[in-house]
């Protein structure tokens, strides 16, 4: 029996984030509530109106083509799709098809690996549809017919699942970089479609596509892929035959089933939208565009990693966390400044302060670590929304002086999450509440020679389980200074004194 390998394509549409939609002035507001509100006899399709294009929709388009490395063609068009469908007000979708906006890019892999991108064009949304329970009639809302729509197409690159995944979350963040979306599958304002053939391993002809639709998040996208290679070569194995066709994903069950026969495009009778000019761009309004492009999260990446010395989790971290990413950005920069201005207070010479000499590059992955590990929980705390820095009333300056205190040990680590805490409620800086609360960690070895040596004398018991090899019973005894002195004594000194009192 042949080996078969899959070949996967994907269809992705986004809606973009606009005003208005894309040929009218209706709002384009995906949180309205209320079915056909954001309507016009535009976006309607009735008699005697005619569309204008959205210029920001346009622009919007043009740097996701150009953040995924794609062609800008200085001339395209749009054309009409004709199809009949309750959710198509006009009959037809204002769309394109042989010159489209953006063309021939990629989007490169963890990996290394580069996914091909064959087209990215503009269209209009259609409308939703809503079926009864019992099946026996249907509604429909007009609210987001017309929205700009973006069709992302990619050559058949993509070998898995898991690779469709990494693409998908990849794309997802850019678009969310370039504010052109935000790419929540729950609205439905990014959707995955999948198109998937199986082929004798190294033929060179492809196999029979499938489309997948019906796919509401990423992870379901992955998983439908990975069932239908394995429903196609099972078939193909046992002599079966593939029809082309488009197949939906049941997610309770976790798998794909047939919904009806894939048209070609052939059957949508596609024209030139004789309503619309055609767009003209000169390679200077192209350039001007590329040059307004922000950083995107490759280049955020490493520059983190160059900057601050963070490990990939770190940065990847506060690479999809963006908010959480500039809040460190901020803190990093105080902590660089407190580096500079110790360096000072020394009388060193050196140009470089920030280093392992004096204030080392490890506060940067201190102050990193305890960001990602300490502020979800702060948000959940204040019931917030966890991109709502506003409410964490902790000052950037404020943090940075709590990491240097703990670097400093002027606090450990359990006092310094009850200061975190507190600067969180308050809004005060770290000294103040140390100072108002007493948890300033004591390293000083007469004082905490004497709370040792009291502890020692109320726990004989102890005392004699390490003489006699018992080597954990220090922990238990490091454990009761630590109450004794409401947590403030420094760990380390303390086991330390232990061991040569106990010796």
């Amino acid at each position: 029996m042949p080996e078969y390998e899959p070949t996967i394509g994907l269809e992705v549409h986004v809606e973009l984030k606009t005003k208005t939609k894309m040929f009218c002035d209706s709002l384009n507001d995906p949180n309205e509530k209320h079915p056909n509100l954001n309507v016009c006899p535009v976006c309607m399709g009735h008699p005697g109106t005619l569309p204008v294009i959205n210029q920001e929709a346009i622009q919007k388009l043009v740097k996701v083509g150009l953040a995924l490395n794609c062609q800008i063609p200085e001339f395209s068009k749009f054309d009409r799709k004709n199809y009949f469908y309750p959710d198509i007000p006009k009959g037809y979708q204002i769309s394109q098809y042989d010159l489209p906006l953006c063309k021939s890019g990629w989007l490169e892999l963890k990996n290394g690996k580069r996914i091909d991108i064959e087209r990215i064009h503009m269209e209009e949304d259609t409308g939703r549809l809503q079926h009864s329970s019992d099946g026996k009639h249907s509604l429909v809302d007009f609210n987001r017919a017309g929205v700009p729509l973006i069709e992302l197409v990619t050559r058949p690159d993509i070998k898995s699942g898991e690779e469709i995944e990494e693409f998908a979350k990849e794309l997802r963040l850019i678009l969310r970089y370039l504010d052109a979306s935000d790419a929540n599958m729950e609205k439905g304002q990014m959707r995955v479609e999948v198109n998937i053939s199986v082929k004798p391993l190294g033929s060179e002809k492809l196999g029979t596509k499938v489309e997948i639709k019906n796919i509401n998040s990423i992870k379901a996208a992955a998983a439908a892929s990975d069932y239908e290679i394995t429903r196609q070569t099972q078939l193909l194995e046992s002599g079966g035959k593939l029809v082309q066709e488009t197949r939906g994903w049941d997610e309770n069950k976790s798998c794909t089933f047939s919904q009806r026969i894939k048209e070609g495009s052939a059957d949508y009778r596609y024209f030139p939208e004789p309503d619309l000019p055609p767009l003209r761009f000169t390679k200077d309004k192209i350039e001007e565009i590329r040059l307004g492009l922000p950083e995107l999260p490759e280049q955020r990446r490493k520059r983190f990693k160059k900057s601050y010395g963070l490990n990939d989790a770190q940065t990847e971290v506060f690479t999809i966390a963006k908010h959480l990413g500039n809040y460190y950005e901020r803190v990093a920069s105080e902590l660089d400044i407190a580096a500079k201005d110790e360096h000072a207070s020394k009388g060193l010479e050196d140009e470089n302060p920030v280093g392992e000499k004096h204030l080392p590059i490890k506060l940067h992955s201190l102050a990193a670590n305890y960001i990602i590990t300490e502020f979800p929980p702060l948000f959940q705390m204040q019931g917030l929304e966890i991109n709502d820095m506003e409410g964490i009333r902790i000052e950037p300056e404020a943090f940075a002086e709590l990491m240097i205190m703990i670097f400093h040990q002027k606090l450990n680590s359990n006092n310094a999450k009850v200061v975190l805490k507190r600067m969180a409620e308050t809004g005060l800086h770290p000294e103040a509440i140390v100072k108002e609360t007493g948890l300033e960690q004591v390293s000083n070895t007469a004082e905490l020679e004497k709370a040792v040596d009291e502890i020692i004398a109320k726990n004989p018991k102890a005392v004699e389980d390490y003489k006699k090899g018992k080597v954990e019973s220090i922990k238990f005894l490091t454990g009761q200074v630590m109450a004794a002195t409401r947590g403030t004594a420094n760990p380390q000194v303390v086991s330390q004194i232990l061991e040569q009192k106990l010796r």
